[in-house]
């Protein structure tokens, strides 16, 4: 595995767990959690609840970025399209994703009473509703992780024709959040206080310093592979 395939799956990683700990998925995150170990007296039975959420999350996660991009790369012409254009196309596309994640493009998101009917039912099953909220709520997603899924891993993962390696990455970084955020809701609510307050300011300064590479990155390529300015 060359260095160029280590990054790629670095970026992939630090995808997710932007992904995870950006505000709507990490307040759902730790609402889910809660939500289900409320009524679990036993510290280890949380944790796991967590732990088969993070699951439930990152096997949609891998699954539909594994679709996506085997129906993109299986198809020739499309195939043969992405890998010609795939460099014009990754400029602009940066550019984008980073204007949302520095909170210059907004897009509006509604909100449905499908978790809490899904969190009803999950609650039921005990431990086991972590899987069922897990593969529910990855599927809604925000903006920003919209465009860090759809705009960054899929690009990269079609860049690196990687159908299982990348996205398996994004999804454990994804996981990884969740899990550490499972073991604070078992130690008690004070930890979770405090490691929310941390990860707030953490996630802050991590998706603008994101933001701001992705714009670099994004004028490079705009400049060098659409305006061949050198």
């Amino acid at each position: 595995m060359n260095s160029e395939w280590l990054i790629g799956l670095g970026s992939a990683f630090w995808f997710g767990i932007l992904t995870s700990i950006s505000p709507c998925p990490l307040a759902t995150n730790i609402a889910a959690i809660s939500f289900i170990g409320r009524r679990v007296d036993r510290p280890h039975a949380v944790l796991g609840t967590g732990i088969l959420y993070a699951c439930g999350r990152t096997f949609v996660y891998v699954a539909l970025a594994a679709l996506l991009v085997s129906s993109l790369l299986s198809a020739p012409t499309v195939s043969h399209a992405l890998q010609k254009y795939m460099n014009k196309i990754m400029g602009p596309l940066l550019i984008l994703v980073g204007m949302i994640l520095l909170d210059l493009i907004r897009i509006s998101s509604r909100g449905s009473n499908i978790g809490q009917r899904v969190g009803h039912r999950a609650e039921r099953w005990g431990v086991w509703g972590g899987l069922l909220l897990g593969i529910v709520f990855a599927l809604a997603f925000c903006p920003a992780s919209a465009a860090l899924f759809f705009g960054s891993l899929v690009p990269i993962s079609i860049k690196y024709e990687s159908r299982l390696l990348l996205p398996l990455a994004y999804g454990i970084g994804t996981g990884l959040p969740v899990i550490l955020f499972a073991l604070a809701i078992a130690a008690g609510a004070g930890a979770v206080a405090r490691a929310f307050q941390r990860v707030a300011t953490f996630e802050r300064w991590a998706r603008i310093a994101t933001g701001i590479i992705f714009i670099g990155v994004g004028v490079y390529f705009s400049l060098a592979f659409v305006f061949r300015v050198w």
